[in-house]
């Protein structure tokens, strides 16, 4: 199961956003890494360069490398309507996704992994595979062993101020969640221009 699994304050710090989550070195230190960091704005970047920026934070955002990236793209591309924000949609319904949106996860690296290790279920089948796309009517929920829905619990405890995203609801009692329907576009806060990385890969 491949995935990023270097030092995120670093990347954070690079792009200036919290790509992986709240981040303290980024509060600290809210310049780029490197000696040469802190010593101000560096040279202006060409239009790649910037759209290059854009693809590296949104595939590092939802934990992904670079070919399955590129998969995701492709298929926005063959299916009908805007290929930008049906690229966004395909990375939101993700269940390692829809797992950190739920709240059973603190990041998308934590659900992540709560996802491999086999504590969740969809539609009453336990599936371990993070990519899993999830559709309108699935039901997603933590598996009945005491470990799992302690560490169901646990998470909730750390994002119980976080609000479950509109098109999902979540029964916190029962830890299960319903897919109501597929997100629209604005509702889906990526941090990214998603139309440089459309020109990026057009080219």
């Amino acid at each position: 199961m491949a995935r990023y699994t270097g030092p995120t304050d670093r990347i954070n710090r690079r792009f200036g956003v919290a790509l992986f989550g709240p981040s303290k070195a980024l509060e600290r230190r809210p310049y780029p890494p490197g000696q040469h960091g802190a010593r101000g704005a560096r040279k202006k970047r060409s239009d790649y360069g910037v759209a290059l920026n854009e693809k590296q934070k949104l595939r590092l955002q939802y934990g992904i490398l670079e070919k399955q990236f590129r998969r995701y793209f492709a298929e926005a591309q063959r299916r009908r309507g805007i290929t930008g924000d049906i690229l966004v949609q395909l990375l939101e319904t993700r269940l390692d996704n829809v797992v950190y949106r739920l709240g059973l996860g603190n990041t998308r690296r934590a659900a992540r992994q709560f996802v491999g290790h086999g504590h969740i279920k969809v539609n009453g089948r336990r599936v371990d595979i993070p990519s899993y796309c999830v559709k309108p009517g699935d039901v997603i929920s933590v598996v009945e062993a005491g470990r799992s829905q302690q560490l169901g619990n646990r998470a909730l405890d750390l994002t119980q101020i976080r609000p479950v995203a509109d098109w999902l609801t979540f029964d916190r009692d029962k830890l299960s969640g319903t897919v109501n329907r597929l997100p629209e576009a604005e509702e889906i806060d990526t941090m990214v221009n998603v139309q440089l990385v459309v020109e990026l890969y057009s080219r």
